[in-house]
């Protein structure tokens, strides 16, 4: 049977040292995971459980994009995040078993409207329009999880235009990779294709167009992105 319009393909990451690369499925997002960054936020942090939105796999974009400025708002803002990308079928998992069934880690930049995210805050209402956006998921290439250190001690780190912006450690996680696949496993059969943004540390802000973003994990490939005109 033929569909009644074009369908695009999912979209896909490259990963370090392999030719085919890895195609996106479903992006998950956890919010408010480092407490400095929630206190910029005005919020506390929920310690009895994670919380988490998402994004379509079809705002996901490579590394190294230009992308435009989005419609609807004036204060668009980066935030640099540790990728988890799942490798295994995991389903109600224990935190060992989520633990092995994670693939490998990259550089992310979860790209928000963040007016609208807290006028649908302040409202009590879904955070989609703030984030939700297109060409606002934006990953480097994925390092497998064998050949990344213990997650903990690195530096997690964005640059505007050269000068820094953020600047952390993996080990201000609150809720550490393992307990988050764990915990997203007991509500969603978590497949291969499955990304998990894992939280911004505090220094997010606005970008214009014009900004060159760069950031960086210790261990993975750094993540470059250009905010380009609005369409």
């Amino acid at each position: 049977m033929t569909n009644l319009f074009p369908s695009p393909q999912w979209p896909t990451v490259p990963v370090v040292g392999e030719t085919a690369s890895y195609p996106v499925h479903r992006i998950f997002c956890v919010g408010r995971n480092y407490a400095a960054h929630a206190a910029e936020m005005g919020v506390e942090v929920d310690r009895e459980a994670p919380f988490y939105f998402t994004k379509s796999a079809l705002t996901a974009q490579p590394s190294g994009s230009i992308i435009a400025y989005p419609p609807g708002t004036e204060n668009f803002h980066y935030e640099m995040e540790l990728v988890i990308a799942i490798g295994a079928p995991v389903f109600k998992a224990d935190k060992a078993t989520a633990a092995a069934a994670i693939y490998g880690y990259a550089c992310g930049l979860d790209m928000t409207r963040r007016d609208l995210q807290l006028a649908a805050r302040a409202k009590q209402r879904p955070w989609d329009l703030g984030k939700d956006v297109e060409q606002s998921a934006v990953f480097a290439p994925i390092t497998r999880a064998a050949e990344v250190a213990a997650i903990g001690p690195q530096r997690i780190h964005l640059e505007v235009n050269g000068e820094v912006r953020q600047d952390a450690r993996l080990s201000d996680l609150i809720w550490k990779v393992e307990e988050i696949v764990s915990h997203l496993s007991g509500y969603y059969h978590l497949k291969p294709g499955d990304l998990i943004m894992t939280g911004t540390p505090a220094g997010v802000g606005a970008v214009v167009a014009g900004d060159a973003i760069t950031g960086g994990i210790d261990g993975l490939v750094p993540i470059e992105l250009t905010i380009g005109a609005a369409e």
